[in-house]
């Protein structure tokens, strides 16, 4: 498809739209990225016109996600809401084989199709297979990001650990909120002060921590899976939501996890096949310094004493050890097999494997690694969970429900 620029001259005026995935970490990267000039939207829109826009303009055999972000990209176009003579598109990429790379020229298609073809559709991510004159990432800027996340994940976190059990019904969704707006500022300062971040890392503990609950015997229920299945209400028919009225507690790794995950990758392909030394030099920097920083986050809850940690990363890969080789990276790869073992290892033995219908990576990965992660853990319960445009959202809950009838 033709590949349209977004310029320095566009950067000035233009209103990028971004899909939703995981709405606190993403308000607080927008709002990094809004700092440096960019004019952001993040899109919440719901509901089946998203659906159907999706496959009006992308086959319907393609990746579910990919029919979610690229209706929800055209549905908001199509609006009336925007001029379509100043905006442009971003999507999220990680230079994989998987969707990450595919879904620009998937979109580009889609916007030929639709007659919008002069829209430009931005790469954001790292790996450098789009360059724009008008969107860099620099180190600046991915620092401030990475904070965002490191905010992002222990907010939700918090919020999981405590909505189920608060007195007053939306207490820690409130407090997310307001943590949310205050911490959009502060990542905007010239510089970060990492004391500052630990005071608000407290803080934002000790707050939660207050929240009247009602502790009642509750079934713990892990989500893994597909990266935007995983996160994204509108991916995964608000599975939080409704795993919350059914009087579970949803554990859900953090998205740093991931970004460790696309990190450790070349550290582990230049171990094995000796290639990329410069590379695989960068992302061990790179993944010290994210380890440390989620050591920290481990150090504080711990000191707190209310809440559940994450598991460090290290262990978290070191868990796959007689399970599946580190090679397997594709999409989310060892990583889907790795959290399902992690939610294990942190006792949580009911777990939901989200994936949109027919992903191999996920199927291999995820629920083609059910039956070896059941023979050696004991009373573990794993169902998986298929989304696509032609599931029904009935038969979706019905298996989840079954579930936990079994986890009760």
């Amino acid at each position: 498809m033709e590949f349209v620029e977004f310029t320095k001259e566009m950067a000035k005026d233009y209103t990028i739209l971004v899909p939703t995935m995981l709405p606190m970490h993403f308000k607080l990267i927008i709002k990094v990225l809004s700092h440096y000039g960019y004019k952001m939207e993040l899109l919440e829109t719901t509901g089946k016109q998203v659906v159907d826009t999706g496959l009006k303009y992308v086959h319907n055999d393609t990746c579910y996600p990919a029919i979610l972000v690229i209706g929800q990209l055209i549905n908001a176009i199509q609006s009336g809401k925007y001029d379509v003579n100043k905006i442009a598109l971003m999507l999220s990429q990680t230079g994989g084989g998987c969707r990450a790379s595919n879904y620009l020229s998937l979109l580009r298609k889609a916007l030929k199709k639709a007659g919008l073809s002069h829209i430009p559709v931005v790469a954001f991510g790292v790996a450098g297979l789009e360059k724009h004159s008008g969107f860099n990432l620099n180190v600046t800027k991915l620092y401030k990001m990475m904070h965002a996340v490191f905010y992002g994940d222990l907010l939700m976190s918090l919020v999981n650990q405590v909505k189920p059990y608060e007195k007053e019904t939306g207490t820690a969704r409130k407090i997310a909120d307001k943590w949310t707006e205050r911490l959009s500022e502060e990542l905007i300062h010239k510089y970060i002060s990492y004391k500052k971040v630990k005071r608000n890392y407290r803080e934002m503990i000790a707050e939660f921590a207050a929240v009247p609950m009602n502790k009642t015997d509750k079934v713990k229920v892990g989500v893994v899976g597909e990266i935007f299945v995983k996160y994204s209400p509108l991916g995964n028919n608000n599975l939080e939501e409704f795993l919350y009225d059914e009087g579970a507690e949803v554990v859900v790794p953090g998205l740093l996890d991931f970004l460790m995950y696309c990190v450790y990758n070349p550290i582990n392909d230049s171990k094995a096949y000796g290639i990329n030394k410069i590379k695989a030099f960068a992302c061990k920097i790179g993944y010290k310094f994210l380890l440390s920083r989620q050591r920290d986050i481990i150090t504080l809850l711990n000191e707190d004493g209310h809440f559940m940690p994450p598991t460090p990363f290290s262990t978290t890969a070191s868990l796959t050890k007689g399970y599946i080789g580190l090679g397997t990276k594709m999409g989310e790869g060892w990583l889907l097999t790795a959290e399902m073992l992690e939610l294990a290892h942190e006792g949580v033995k009911n777990i939901i494997c989200t994936q949109p219908f027919g992903c191999l990576p996920n199927h291999i990965c995820g629920k083609g690694m059910m039956k070896p992660i059941k023979e050696k853990n004991e009373n573990i319960n794993i169902v998986a969970i298929d989304y696509d445009a032609g599931a029904t959202q009935v038969n979706q809950e019905n298996r989840i429900k079954l579930m936990l009838a079994n986890a009760k």
